[in-house]
C-alpha cells in the first residue's frame, strides 16, 4: 500500500491504456509518455501492463507502507527517497515508512512513478488507466488527492542492488531539437503544396490549451485549398487536425474517437511522447516521413525496451 501525502488533480493512475476500443467510442487514455512508463516498469521487473502514477502537478509526495521497489522516470525533476536524491531514470529499494518527494520539473511536464507489482486498481475495459475526461478507471475515475491509499500488486521476485539501477535515455530522448515525425493524413491533399511545406518547416508553439485530450499549437494559419464538407470520422492519438482557425490541434492520450476537422497529418507513435512532455511555450517542428520510417522507429523503441528489461533482470538478485 502507498499513501498520497501531497498531490494535485492532474496526477492519476495510468497504464498503457485501453486498446482496440476506439471504434466503440472508448478513447485510449493511458500514459502521455508511454516510453517513460515502460522504462519504469522494466527497471523493477513489472509486467508491461502494470499501472503506475503519472505526476503532472508538483510537488508530489507519497509514503510506502511496506518494503518494495520504486522507479522514477520521465521529465527531468529532482526526486528524493527518504531524503536521498535519486539520479534520473532510476530504480531503487524503498523501505516501509520511506517518503518519496518529486519537485517541479526543469525540463518536461510529466514524471512516472512505478512501484513493485504495480498500482492494483480494478480492470475496466481491459485497463487500469484513469480517463480524466470521462471520469472512470484508475482510482475512482479521478485525480489523486492527499490521503488516498493505493493497493499494490504482487511484487516481482528479486531485489535491486544497494544504490539501485538506472536506464539510459530511450532513442531520441536526448535530441530536443529533432522534429516530430508525421505521416500524411486523409486530408493532406486538401492543402496546397505551399501550405504543406509551411506546416513542415515553421516552428509551432505549444499553447496553454494543452491537456491529456489534445494540444493546440500557435503559428501561421493553415488554409485548405480544397474546401469540402466533411462528415465526422475516426481519429486517434497523434492525429493533427486543422480547425477553421487554421491553427493545428494534435490529439493526445484521451483523444476524441471521432471528429469533423480535416486531418493534415498524424504524429508517429514513437514520437508522440514528446508532446506528452511539452509545456506551454515549447517549440515543435514537424517532418514528413514514410510509413517504413515510422515502423523502423517503433522497432528501435521496442529493441531498446527489450534490452533494458534484459539488463535490469541481470541486476535483480534473489
Amino acid at each position: 500500500m502507498i499513501e498520497i501525502l501531497s498531490s494535485g488533480a492532474l496526477n492519476s493512475v495510468q497504464d498503457r491504456g485501453r486498446r482496440g476500443l476506439l471504434s466503440s467510442g472508448v478513447s485510449r487514455s493511458g500514459a502521455m509518455d508511454l516510453p517513460a512508463l515502460a522504462a519504469a516498469n522494466a527497471l523493477i521487473g513489472n509486467d508491461r501492463d502494470a499501472a503506475a502514477i503519472e505526476v503532472a502537478a508538483f510537488p508530489f509526495r507519497l509514503r510506502f507502507d511496506a518494503d518494495t521497489t520504486v522507479a522514477v522516470t520521465g521529465a527531468a525533476a529532482e526526486a528524493r527517497l527518504a531524503g536521498r536524491r535519486l539520479p534520473p531514470w532510476w530504480a531503487i529499494e524503498a523501505r516501509a515508512g520511506d517518503e518519496l518527494t518529486i519537485d517541479p520539473p526543469t525540463v518536461g511536464a510529466r514524471v512516472y512513478v512505478a512501484v513493485g507489482g504495480g498500482v492494483d486498481m480494478p480492470l475496466l475495459l481491459g485497463a487500469r488507466a484513469t480517463d480524466l475526461k470521462s471520469g472512470y478507471g484508475g482510482h475512482e475515475g479521478r485525480g489523486l488527492r492527499r490521503g488516498d491509499r493505493l493497493p499494490l500488486g504482487r511484487r516481482p521476485s528479486g531485489k535491486l542492488p544497494n544504490g539501485g539501477i538506472g536506464a539510459p535515455p530511450p532513442p531520441g530522448r536526448d535530441d530536443a531539437d529533432r522534429p516530430l515525425r508525421v505521416l500524411p493524413a486523409a486530408e493532406w491533399s486538401d492543402f496546397s503544396g505551399e501550405v504543406r511545406q509551411l506546416f513542415a518547416t515553421v516552428d509551432w508553439r505549444v499553447t496553454a490549451e494543452a491537456d491529456r485530450q489534445g494540444c493546440r499549437l500557435d503559428g501561421p494559419d493553415l488554409v485548405r485549398e480544397r474546401r469540402r464538407e466533411l462528415l465526422s470520422h475516426g481519429i486517434v492519438p497523434g492525429t493533427v487536425q486543422v480547425p477553421p482557425s487554421g491553427r493545428p490541434i494534435v490529439q493526445l492520450a484521451e483523444a476524441n474517437t471521432c471528429g469533423g476537422y480535416p486531418k493534415i497529418a498524424t504524429v508517429i507513435d514513437a514520437d508522440l511522447w514528446r508532446l506528452g512532455q511539452a509545456v506551454p511555450g515549447d517549440a515543435v517542428r514537424f517532418a514528413v516521413v514514410s510509413r517504413d520510417d515510422g515502423l523502423a522507429a517503433l522497432r528501435a523503441a521496442a529493441d531498446w525496451l527489450a534490452g533494458l528489461r534484459r539488463a535490469a533482470a541481470l541486476y535483480r538478485v534473489s
